[in-house]
């Protein structure tokens, strides 16, 4: 499959977590050419089916989530022609003095986001980042234009064009967790080469960033044996520690901590090796704030892993990150769950210690 059109259609498209129409209906395109069965849920996650090849029913089930929702904006007042606005997820605020946006009403706007000009500000305002409350969107209309078309309520997503940088290079918005995306896409793909056993789930999962409420809903519906949540990862670059990041371009980072199956780190760690993929180690001492964390609580709970694609600026309209990473961590999905047999489940057993060496109570 072609990666860069694909990410592309998704990271430009609109998708606000609870408002992932359009961004849904691209990957139910690519998802369900890759797939024997595709369906949305009630919660409004896409989740795509290709059948394991094991004639013994049920078959085992291994589910992959990536959120295809984004943070965005939202209206809260309409101001004698302009927009006030709240936010919808994380946004870091300092990045939206300046910004072109879409302003998701009656129809499509396009609008700017200003403020009061510094000359107008103190000496201590002009030290400090603009505030939310104090921030406007000017769509260039009247106050009694502006309510035949825009309703508090109505959401707003960046504009921002996805840009090829060099070396392998991407940015633009949403990569985050549309990276993941693609790359379960490229797992969908590599399969059609590959002989596996178990069932696959492939799940673009809505509402990750306002609470992994899409993850909680469709791994219950699912009740898979295992689970991957792909995501993003904070990468190296200036101001992020090296404790704290993983190098862009080196691969996907395998989660490691209370929030991930220690056997299931091992296994995927002994694949990569295997099929010389390059990956890196990600501590995570608590939750991981991803879809895992809610894959792994479900029902009785779901043996879970983490990928993580190293991604630079996150949650600000230039996200930034390698295709490279992306196609490895899907080829890395794929290897993986063409390794998967009937036996597997017995590595994820939890064993007490005196029995694993042999010794008796």
């Amino acid at each position: 499959m072609e990666v860069i059109p694909f990410f592309k259609s998704l990271s430009e498209a609109s998708g606000v977590s609870g408002y992932e129409d359009e961004v849904r209906e691209i990957v139910r395109e690519t998802f369900g050419a890759l797939s024997d069965e595709i369906r949305t849920d009630v919660m409004g996650n896409l989740i795509a089916l290709k059948r394991g090849c094991d004639e013994s029913e049920p078959r085992r089930r291994i589910m992959l989530a990536g959120h295809m929702d984004e943070i965005g904006l939202m209206v809260t007042i309409l101001d004698h022609g302009f927009l006030r606005f709240t936010q919808v997820g994380g946004f870091d605020v300092r990045t939206l003095m300046g910004q072109e946006v879409i302003v998701h009403g009656r129809k499509d706007l396009p609008g700017v986001v200003g403020s009061r000009p510094p000359h107008v500000l103190t000496a201590e305002e002009r030290t400090k980042p603009v505030p939310m409350d104090k921030l406007f969107i000017d769509v260039g209309k009247t106050q009694p234009e502006l309510e035949k078309v825009v309703r508090v309520g109505d959401v707003i997503t960046i504009r921002r064009p996805f840009i090829e940088l060099q070396n392998d290079l991407v940015s633009g918005k949403a990569f985050d967790d549309r990276a993941a995306v693609v790359a379960i896409a490229v797992c969908l793909d590599t399969l059609t080469s590959l002989q596996h056993n178990w069932d696959v789930f492939g799940v673009a999962t809505a509402q990750e960033e306002v609470g992994l409420r899409g993850a909680f809903t469709s791994t219950y519906g699912i009740v898979p044996d295992v689970g991957i949540a792909v995501d993003v990862g904070w990468a190296k670059q200036p101001g992020v520690s090296e404790e704290h990041s993983i190098e862009i371009g080196k691969g996907p980072a395998l989660a490691f901590g209370p929030n991930i199956h220690p056997a299931l780190f091992r296994e995927l760690k002994r694949i990569a090796d295997e099929f010389e993929i390059p990956v890196q180690v990600e501590v995570a001492p608590r939750g991981t704030g991803t879809d895992a964390n809610a894959m792994q609580i479900t029902r009785e709970g779901i043996p879970t892993a983490l990928l993580s694609i190293p991604l630079r600026n996150m949650h600000t309209p230039i996200e930034t990150l390698s295709t490279k990473d992306i196609v490895r961590t899907g080829r890395l999905l794929a290897h993986f769950i063409a390794s998967l047999d009937e036996t597997f489940m017995d590595k994820l057993a939890w064993e007490p210690q005196a029995e694993k060496e042999g010794e008796t109570a």
